[in-house]
């Protein structure tokens, strides 16, 4: 039993602030995910959408998302993280208020749109905010406690969202997003009394050159090593794709599984992701550790291939355990990727320009990995090649493994370029008082 009571304690997190953080998470996905449970039957049967409205709506929201995710940076940056992250938080939640009056395709799109961007805005101050306020040895081990409390929110929403999902009372169904609005305000509230981060006493930049400060150094779009970076990290993340989409459907349409096995694919992700991060993310503290967890999650990756590969021959329990298996191990890959990243982010950032290495990050991470749902589906289930019927999957691996290797110049590329803006070190009141200096 004491083995397994500290295994447990290792579970919370260990300084008042890191629990302050994973407690936001929790409510945050918590809301997030009790609407997002509801949210097919409620934009069909409420709303009165068809699917392909739907799925054009979301499109368009990424879309646009995509296109604002530099200057949302940048934005970051000129107000303060923390201001960012509770001034859009309070907006999402407010939106939510919107959402049992709206009854038509027009409005639905302004909605999913106006809450792309806001949301996204919002997770642009808040994954700056982390990397200012937690001291740099924590950083890592914080996001990973976020993370878990992330998977216990959206589990929490799962089941609130299903309930009312069971009652089938579709007046229910239409102010479910006004229990969504109520926790999403109280998220708000608890954002704004966080401590203040080191960037959040931001100046404008007219009060910057009235103190004769500058902005020293070059922004990420100099960075060629953040951006092939960011490229590499989008595409490793297409272990999502295998998790979601891919496996799930290979299960269905290529063994001879049963379909009840889907409920025990997810499960089983979202209690490993609930209890493995603090454990797969351990240790890791410089960016040689993170290309350690790079290649530990491309070789889950490849595994994942392979072994579901493999089922396309097999039959009966075999083919259930094999299936289930290569649904860990793509979760395996989700893990230890997770801690590499976040060890990336707290090292080959600019201290005064997060907000925009964030954005910067965040288009290069999709051209990495947005055209995977679609090339991966095809070689898995459409590709089949008479030497080897289920080659697919070995491109799949093999694209992987690309990604694994290309991360290594790149991320020493970023590296050097930060060595020769002077922030190596990632200090930047070092960097303010320099510019201060020569100015």
């Amino acid at each position: 039993m004491a083995p397994l009571r500290a295994s447990l304690r290792r579970l919370i997190p260990p300084t008042p602030l890191s629990r302050r953080l994973a407690t936001q998470s929790l409510l945050f996905a918590t809301a997030e995910g009790t609407f997002l449970t509801g949210s097919a039957v409620f934009f069909t049967q409420v709303v009165g959408l068809k699917a392909a409205q739907v799925g054009l709506g979301l499109t368009a929201a990424g879309v646009v998302s995509f296109l604002l995710a530099y200057p949302a940076g940048k934005l970051t940056d000129r107000i303060g993280p923390k201001r960012m992250w509770a001034v859009g938080a309070l907006l999402a939640a407010m939106l939510f208020g919107a959402w049992p009056f709206i009854s038509s395709f027009a409005g639905y799109l302004a909605m999913v749109v106006l809450f792309e961007i806001i949301e996204n805005a919002a997770g642009a101050g808040r994954n700056a905010y982390i990397l200012d306020v937690m001291p740099e040895e924590e950083r890592v081990a914080t996001q990973a406690y976020m993370y878990s409390a992330l998977n216990v929110g959206f589990t929490l929403g799962a089941i609130i969202g299903g309930v009312a999902l069971a009652i089938d009372n579709l007046t229910l169904i239409r102010f479910m997003p006004l229990f969504t609005l109520a926790i999403g305000l109280l998220n708000a509230v608890f954002i704004a009394r966080l401590p203040r981060a080191p960037h959040d006493i931001a100046r404008s930049a007219a009060e910057r050159k009235a103190a004769g400060v500058k902005r020293a150094g070059r922004g990420p779009l100099r960075n060629i090593g953040w951006m092939l970076s960011s490229f590499f990290s989008g595409t490793m993340w297409t272990n999502q794709v295998l998790l979601n989409v891919v496996i799930p459907l290979w299960l269905v349409q290529a063994t001879d599984a049963p379909h009840w096995l889907l409920a025990w694919l997810f499960g089983t992700n979202t209690v490993l992701c609930i209890f493995l991060p603090a454990y797969t993310s351990r240790g890791v503290r410089t960016t040689s550790d993170a290309l350690r967890s790079v290649r530990i999650a491309g070789a889950f990756f490849v595994a994942s291939c392979l072994i579901t590969m493999a089922t396309h021959n097999t039959a009966g329990l075999l083919t259930i355990f094999l299936v289930w298996l290569g649904h860990v191990t793509v979760t395996g890959a989700e893990l230890y990727f997770s801690g590499a990243n976040w060890a990336f982010q707290a090292k080959l950032m600019d201290p005064d320009r997060r907000g925009e290495y964030g954005g910067v990050s965040e288009i290069f991470g999709t051209l990495g990995g947005r055209w995977a749902p679609a090339l991966y589906t095809f070689l898995a289930m459409s590709w089949h090649p008479a030497f080897l019927p289920s080659a697919g999957w070995l491109v799949i691996a093999g694209i992987s493994l690309l990604a694994v290797a290309g991360f290594h110049p790149s991320v020493r590329m970023a590296e050097r370029f930060l060595a020769r803006e002077g922030i190596a070190d990632g200090s930047a009141t070092d960097k303010v008082e320099v510019a201060s200096a020569t100015s």
